[in-house]
């Protein structure tokens, strides 16, 4: 078992992977670290493969099982636990190979495996290392972006001629999951408890079903004899209405007849109602509009500039992120495509001065770059640092925009590089809050979300992004789709000032004004 603590620690890992994905493993060590002075060897464990490799004082020893798309479940998982059963000590992690960034059904189906196998619990010993030896994905799956989350965003990537870097980066993630639990890694208790609980899983599940075929065999009889005595009842109605047949008919024709119009008239009213009181839909109307508030420094332009790579799902190649974003000067709009819709995004300096007072030209700005909303307003914290001016940055909107402002607010926590080898969860973050910070959040009806931009953890913007948006969706959807009405300037003033932004634009003066992402 490894002991980080240690000189020349041994890392123990189980392997899960194909055939195919260990040998593009091999070759790219094979062509990589041996010129780079690494040490590296191959060999073989009864039926297992061993890689044993020492990396600036760190020895891994990697045991991949022969496995292949032919095997069933059974042989799967027992080919896996025998790879983890030869190592007698316990081991450290599990590694989950996949290729080029590709999360295909094979490695699906090793992970439900490997889940039925080792439990539910393993999954915090698990990381996902990426081949790259040729060709890449250009955007990460959905599935693999939920796994990568419930791993706390352990990804590398192992490319070539790059390979030792992939690999330190690999024996950081494993320091950080035995220091988080543990030094003894994953045991055979910890497997022997998995046992238990699938086995009585098992059980109950059977129960379950038993129980579900007693109750539809038992709602069967009971609708057969609905039938039975509705065709009773049916039969005791036609000898009653026997003799009153014809009467019956010709009321029936004449309620027929009545209810027809009754229903044009009342359609036809409806429509004429709609039509005056619908306006005609456009492409404008179908946009929402989000503007980023915030005080100088915490992390308006980086979320912003986060917020463009990622809406569209993109996956970064080199794995890097954005380059630390310039003080706003003034209001700036993007506009991107993000789940199904288009997005207009409006980036702000600082509305108000050390004195408190509104820059109104500033306001006036910002709104009619929103136009045709805004639909939802971004309050962006760092994380970590709230201070007086924050706090009192709500009383500062509300003045400006009005005290229904909270109601289509979010607060957005910004996290910055950190020492810790993973970041801190933003519900634990937010519960041991100062009590200022509590009350802002319970004022924007308790909607928060965070956006990691850390280098470390760069993986982890993904499925961030992505909740974000649903978010941003989902509290324009309880507004009914409609824009929050600034009463303080009509709407003719703000379309004005639009039209006057785009001719700036269009004369040169305002730039690269408007970026459009599809």
């Amino acid at each position: 078992m490894s002991h980080n603590s240690e000189a020349n620690t041994r890392e123990m890992m189980v392997v899960l992977s194909t055939a195919d994905h260990w040998s593009a493993l091999k070759s790219l060590l094979q062509d990589s670290c041996v010129d780079k002075g690494h040490q590296l060897t191959f060999t073989s464990v009864e039926s297992n493969q061993v890689c044993d490799l020492n990396v600036e004082g760190h020895s891994i020893s990697m045991r991949c099982a022969e496995l292949n798309p032919d095997m069933t479940q059974a042989d799967i998982s027992q080919a896996v636990d025998c790879c983890f059963k030869s190592c007698s000590d316990g081991i450290s992690v599990f590694l989950l190979l996949i290729q080029g960034g590709a999360y295909t059904k094979r490695e699906r189906r090793l992970i439900e495996v490997f889940q039925t196998c080792f439990g539910a619990e393993a999954l915090k010993y698990l990381i996902i290392l990426s081949v790259e030896d040729c060709h890449v994905v250009d955007r990460l799956d959905d599935n693999l972006l939920d796994l990568i989350k419930v791993c706390d965003g352990r990804y590398c990537r192992v490319e070539s001629p790059a390979a030792a870097d992939g690999l330190r980066a690999l024996v950081k993630m494993v320091n950080g999951i035995v220091s988080e639990n543990g030094s003894s890694g994953y045991t055979e208790s910890m497997l022997g408890a998995a046992r238990k609980r699938s086995t009585e899983d098992q059980a109950v599940d059977i129960l379950r079903q038993k129980l579900m075929q007693a109750q539809e065999k038992e709602q069967v009889f009971k609708q057969l004899v609905e039938q039975r005595e509705a065709h009773r009842a049916r039969h005791m109605q036609e000898l009653k209405t026997q003799h009153a047949d014809e009467r019956q008919k010709e009321a029936a024709e004449r309620k027929k007849y009545e209810s027809r119009r009754q229903s044009l008239e009342e359609a036809l009213n409806s429509l004429t109602v709609q039509l005056q009181k619908t306006p005609a839909a456009d492409e404008e109307s179908q946009k929402t509009s989000v503007i980023l508030l915030g005080l100088s420094g915490s992390g308006k332009s980086s979320a912003l500039g986060l917020l463009l790579q990622r809406a569209g799902g993109q996956y970064s190649v080199n794995g890097s992120v954005l380059d630390p974003a310039p003080q706003t000067v003034c209001c700036k709009r993007k506009e991107v495509s993000a789940v199904g819709r288009r997005v207009i995004l409006v980036d702000t300096p600082e509305l108000w001065d050390e004195d408190g007072v509104e820059n109104v030209e500033l306001v006036k700005d910002c709104l009619a770059l929103a136009l045709p909303g805004p639909h939802v307003f971004l309050l962006v914290l760092q994380m970590g640092r709230f201070t007086q001016g924050e706090s009192e940055m709500l009383g500062h909107l509300q003045r400006i925009f009005g005290r229904e402002f909270a109601d289509h607010a979010i607060v957005l926590f910004v996290q910055a590089e950190c020492d810790q080898h993973r970041p801190q969860r933003i519900n634990d973050y937010v519960s041991g809050a100062h009590s200022a910070l509590q009350d802002l959040i319970r004022k924007c009806g308790s909607r928060y979300y965070e956006l990691n931009i850390t280098k470390s953890q760069n993986a982890l913007s993904y499925p961030q992004v992505k909740d974000l948006l649903l978010g941003i969706n989902k509290l324009v959807a309880a507004h009914g789709g409609h824009a929050y009405a600034a009463r303080r300037f009509c709407p003719q003033e703000l379309k004005e000032r639009s039209k006057e932004l785009e001719d700036r634009k269009e004369g040169g003066l305002e730039g690269n004004y408007l970026l459009r992402e599809v």
